[in-house]
């Protein structure tokens, strides 16, 4: 069995994982004196990766920050898959879906400046079909848009305002994770949109999210360089959705996700690149690593394109987690208890000491001077006593004499 390059460079990211990275990265056939296949594999997926994966150069060489520009509306158009996207969606002209689509959208792009539209996958396990319109931050899903229908959506739902007569109507519930998967369009998004679903899907099982967090692989957002491109739709603290967009993210990244962003509203502004509404300032000082979600309220085939303790999060989202997990999540907390305690303390001390100091003195004072007046009051006793004594003998001699 042989294994050639020719196989998509995704496949070959989940080929390398399941070796030992402990095994030699040379190693021959001793009959053929030929590499092994899954030694063509390794060797050929770390080139890749450092390429164009996660160990490239220009990873973290940009402030991620304003890298969005800002729009109100995000419009998701589910279709086939990221494997048969072409490089540029907007101007495919052999797919009469795409096309209808994409010619609606530019007849009116003028009056939808501030609206995004990008094609993510379909999913029949999921319920999302070719044609399903998914609508942020409304939590709308349509059904059933085609290249016959396409004027009347954009002209009644996104500009009008209405609801569509020609689909049907759905609400969307929970979270909702779109990963930039478009590997004709760049290759950088092809090597790690598809390994980090992979593990998006892995840690979501693990915490039995499954019915709360959607992950779908969707097309060019903008941001080549910035791979891996995510955006997480979930509910803020005031349980309005924003859309925040995050860019440089590997797989070490995903569980601060789903248990920091999603489960808590907390952003990780290293890696933050903005949000869907009016520009925000997410940075702090710039020197804070995560920061409390901003409250945004708001309104690309677009060419601008269950094991272990359980918690309840911000946004209405179950952490359950295995043994292990929680066990790790605990020390953690336990540890910024200590820091935060330790930290107010020394704030506190020299209050704390002076008070102290003068308590203790007083305290210790007041022994003293309890011990000496009770051994003066001992020896007197002892005195009086010795001297009623002799007086005693002395009269009693006296008499007899």
């Amino acid at each position: 069995m042989t294994l050639t390059l020719t196989h998509n460079i995704s496949a070959l990211f989940r080929v390398r994982n399941h070796f030992s990275l402990f095994a030699p990265i040379f190693s021959l056939n001793r009959n053929t004196h030929t590499l092994l296949p899954n030694t063509v594999a390794f060797m050929a997926s770390a080139d890749v990766d450092a390429k164009s994966g996660f160990t490239r150069p220009e990873m973290y060489k940009e402030n991620l920050a304003g890298t969005v520009e800002a729009y109100d509306r995000h419009v998701f158009v589910c279709y086939k898959n990221h494997h048969s996207w072409p490089a540029r969606l907007e101007a495919s002209k052999d797919d009469p879906f795409l096309k209808g689509v994409g010619s609606a959208f530019k007849a009116r792009k003028k009056d939808l400046s501030k609206t995004k539209i990008t094609v993510c996958e379909s999913r029949e396990e999921a319920g999302l079909f070719d044609g399903d319109v998914l609508l942020f931050p409304e939590m709308i899903k349509y059904r059933r848009l085609d290249e016959s229908n396409a004027d009347s959506f954009f002209d009644d739902v996104l500009l009008g305002g209405k609801p569509w007569t020609a689909g049907v109507q759905d609400g969307l519930t929970g979270s909702h994770i779109f990963v930039c998967a478009h590997g004709s369009r760049d290759v950088r998004c092809g090597v790690c949109g598809p390994v980090l679903i992979e593990k998006l899907n892995e840690e979501i099982e693990l915490r039995g999210l499954k019915e709360q967090i959607s992950v779908l692989a969707c097309s060019h957002i903008g941001g080549h360089k910035y791979a891996g491109n995510v955006i997480v739709f979930s509910p803020g603290p005031d349980e309005k959705i924003t859309g925040h967009w995050y860019g440089y993210v590997t797989p070490n990244d995903v569980p601060a996700l789903l248990d920091q962003h999603i489960a808590k509203g907390v952003v990780i502004q290293k890696l933050w690149r903005g949000q869907m509404g009016p520009a925000t300032e997410v940075a702090n000082g710039g020197d804070t690593e995560t920061v409390k979600q901003n409250n945004v309220e708001s309104n690309n085939l677009s060419s601008n394109v269950n094991v272990g303790g359980c918690c309840q999060g911000v946004n209405g989202v179950s952490c359950c987690q295995t043994a292990n997990f929680e066990q790790n999540k605990g020390i953690e907390e336990t540890t910024g208890a200590h820091k935060k305690q330790g930290s107010e303390t020394c704030l506190k001390w020299p209050a704390l000491q002076q008070h102290n100091i003068i308590t203790a003195a007083g305290v210790l004072g007041a022994l003293a001077a309890i011990a000496v007046a009770y051994r003066f009051y001992r020896r007197c006793s002892t005195l009086i006593t010795k001297c009623s004594k002799k007086k005693k003998r002395v009269m009693l001699y006296g008499i007899m004499t």
